[in-house]
């Protein structure tokens, strides 16, 4: 009797998996395993364990400069509740150069490392800027073709540019959804291959066009990086950025089970590390004398356009709208380097904010409030 009614059961099973397989959907049974089998329901900051990865191998640590009133002046009871209710990791303010204030929750600390899953972004655009100044890259008007020739082949994608990759601007078909796990968000997460995933996923509208986050458009970026050296994203991270700033710790670059690096998101690294990409930008590219980027592309990157509404540059998201400037580098759940140039501060903040509310230019709300409230600290 039991196995009459088992047999049935199994058979349908063996079915859907089978279906699953057949149709490129068994990146399924990874999410699966490492979230509800974990006691989450999606991704989190902490979940680089469970993830191939390159190292980004630090130089000779330089550690931050400590602020004479380090940690002596209480933040805003009001700043103090917003971070403790969503969830935040860690909370930095680098203030003319020198670490200010720093506060860990949640069993979090210095040395942890987390998910910095969209800011990793803005530094693969940065290393876009690095191989246009080493002549890897010929500008941001070279063709995508240039790297992968059978794009000449693609409808809109024969016209796709780097720039237009740089600037969320390569009209893909994608779909930007983190919680629908039959989209493209999942599939480039958690699956195998991230050729698979993004490469000639087909485009809807002419590059160039208009301006639509999209997390295949960086990981595209990353394919051209990738192809135009001779080392890995995450070894050039290293020689170009994280040995000449001086970060504290090693890094980790999550990659697809082929060893390509997920430049749409997953840099894994600690708070104090984090902030020093923002200084980077205060410091207009330099890091003591040695100019290790270009300022001129740094000014690049931070020029809002005009098909975002003025919301978005080259891998950051901007706010000139606010009574306090700034822009910043933008990570699922609320992951945060926040560039206050007139304040010439630089806030970190990480977490776990689940649904954030964002404003009408799709920028979350939770920035403006972070950065009014420290500039009041400022006055």
């Amino acid at each position: 009797m039991i196995k009459k009614i088992l047999q049935p059961i199994l058979i349908a099973i063996a079915l859907i998996i089978a279906l699953t397989y057949a149709f490129g959907y068994d990146y399924l049974f990874k999410g699966i395993r490492e979230t509800y089998f974990r006691g989450v329901t999606g991704s989190t900051i902490d979940d680089g364990e469970y993830f191939n990865n390159h190292p980004i191998a630090i130089g000779k640590p330089i550690p931050w400069e400590m602020d004479s009133l380090y940690n002596k002046q209480a933040l805003p009871k009001s700043l103090v509740q917003d971070l403790k209710t969503t969830n935040s990791a860690s909370f930095l303010i680098i203030k003319n150069g020198k670490l200010l204030h720093e506060e860990y929750w949640n069993g979090y600390t210095k040395n942890a490392e987390t998910n910095s899953f969209s800011m990793a972004k803005a530094v693969t655009v940065l290393l876009l800027g690095k191989a246009i100044e080493e002549k890897k890259i010929t500008n941001l008007n070279q063709r995508y073709s240039d790297f992968f020739e059978n794009y000449k082949n693609v409808e809109f994608g024969n016209k796709l540019t780097i720039g237009d990759l740089a600037r969320m601007e390569a009209g893909l078909n994608w779909n930007e959804n983190y919680k629908n796990p039959f989209l493209q968000n999942a599939k480039a997460y958690y699956g195998k291959s991230l050729e698979e995933a993004v490469l000639l996923r087909g485009f809807k509208e002419n590059p160039g066009t208009k301006f639509e986050y999209q997390s295949g458009a960086t990981q595209l970026l990353g394919f051209a990086l990738r192809k135009s050296m001779n080392k890995t994203v995450a070894e050039y991270t290293s020689e170009k950025l994280w040995k000449p700033l001086g970060m504290e710790q090693n890094a980790n670059w999550s990659t697809d089970d082929f060893g390509m690096e997920k430049t749409f998101c997953c840099i894994h690294s600690n708070a104090r590390d984090f902030a020093k990409l923002g200084q980077l930008f205060l410091n207009e590219g330099k890091v003591g004398n040695q100019q290790i980027i270009s300022s001129q592309f740094l000014n690049e990157m931070k020029t809002p356009t005009k098909l975002s509404k003025e919301a978005y540059g080259m891998g950051l998201w901007i706010n000139n709208d606010a009574a306090v400037k700034h822009y910043y580098f933008w990570g699922l759940h609320g992951q945060y380097i926040i560039i206050v140039p007139e304040k010439n501060i630089v806030i970190v903040r990480t977490g776990m904010y689940e649904d954030q509310p964002v404003d009408e230019k799709g920028r979350p709300k939770q920035v403006v409030f972070l950065v009014n409230e420290v500039a009041k600290m400022m006055k």
